[in-house]
């Protein structure tokens, strides 16, 4: 059994200091829970205790939560449990870097940052890049952030237009039974970015500048032989694109213009027959001079804490269906039952 150790931790204001505690200690609650150390709160001081690399997370935690406070940054109990996340896998991160990058300020005065080295990587990619790939599970913010940076591009005046794109691939023949033309038909796979939007321009606005074509959310077809110019384009869903789509798409880009692809390769929906054009475009265009590839893992979750562990979950049964089709015929029979110990 590890050795128990103590750190003592004291801040100079106290108003800051209760921010960082949260509302009923909330915040040190997040940091005992998920480091399994003991917090003491003794005014402005606390005593830590626990295993060695626990104190050590904890206090690096707080010490860098408190000087997100001092500089002006509202922390709330996701972002203690985003800061542990991310000091756990790099100790020396530096939290302002990472949480000051505001991207952009939502309609209800919302900062939107990234969360994680990754999202801060990918944010920073998209910036520097023409065309960037975000790859990566459910709930990392690979699309939000996307939607993001192609508001805050429009707001400054670096593009035209927003256009969001998705394959309809879900909707398969029952398009057919959904009332409407086309275009209404699809409107429910487009939903998710929709929902970014209002979230970050409010309904009104993002109604206003969808009806004056500014903002543009369509299937992927419907990309098919224009040029896309001074436009920030994000292709979302990509992993359901075929190899003819995302090549379609990817030529489409013209002037002045931006692409961000996302998608999750574990989550293909295509039929067995046809290769995903995210794999592909991997495989294809990883060396290219002027793409990025961002790859996002379980660690950059940003929603219910649950889904890191869902996550994590189907990972490890794919791990393992993995390595019984790898064994030779015959060879799980051979081995016979694994007994205690082995």
């Amino acid at each position: 059994m590890a050795a128990l150790t103590s750190a003592e931790l004291s801040f100079n204001d106290n108003t800051l200091a209760l921010q960082l505690y949260g509302e009923l200690n909330r915040n040190l609650a997040i940091v005992e829970e998920a480091t399994g150390v003991a917090i003491q709160v003794r005014g402005t001081e606390l005593s830590l205790k626990g295993r060695e690399h626990e104190v050590a997370l904890a206090a690096s935690a707080l010490r860098k939560l408190y000087e997100l406070i001092r500089s002006g940054y509202p922390v709330y109990p996701p972002d203690v449990a985003y800061a542990l996340r991310v000091l756990e896998a790099s100790p020396k991160a530096v939290l302002k870097e990472i949480f000051l990058d505001k991207v952009y300020i939502t309609a209800e005065q919302k900062v939107i940052s990234p969360k994680s080295i990754n999202q801060k990587f990918y944010i920073d990619a998209i910036r520097q890049h023409d065309i960037v790939f975000g790859i990566g599970p459910a709930g990392t913010g690979k699309t939000y952030l996307a939607v993001a940076m192609g508001v805050a591009a429009y707001a400054s005046r670096q593009v035209k237009t927003i256009i969001l794109a998705r394959p309809a691939v879900e909707a398969g023949e029952r398009l057919g039974f959904l009332p409407g033309d086309l275009a209404q038909k699809v409107n429910p796979y487009l939903r998710p970015l929709h929902d970014a939007l209002n979230d970050m321009l409010g309904p009104g606005k993002a109604a206003e500048l969808l009806e004056e074509g500014i903002i543009e959310i369509a299937p992927l077809a419907f990309m098919r032989g224009r040029t896309l110019n001074n436009a920030f384009v994000i292709l979302d869903e990509a992993q359901n694109s075929t190899s003819e789509q995302m090549k379609m798409f990817l030529t489409r880009l013209g002037f002045s213009s931006k692409a961000v692809i996302t998608g999750d390769v574990t989550q293909v929906d295509l039929p067995l027959e046809k290769k995903s054009g995210l794999i592909e475009a991997h495989r294809i265009l990883n060396r290219v001079d002027g793409i990025a590839f961002c790859d996002f893992s379980d660690i950059d979750v940003v929603r219910h804490p649950l889904v890191q562990k869902i996550i994590r979950a189907y990972a490890r049964q794919g791990g393992r269906e993995k390595a019984k089709r790898s064994l030779p015929a015959g060879a799980r029979a051979e081995r016979g039952p694994i007994k205690p110990g082995a």
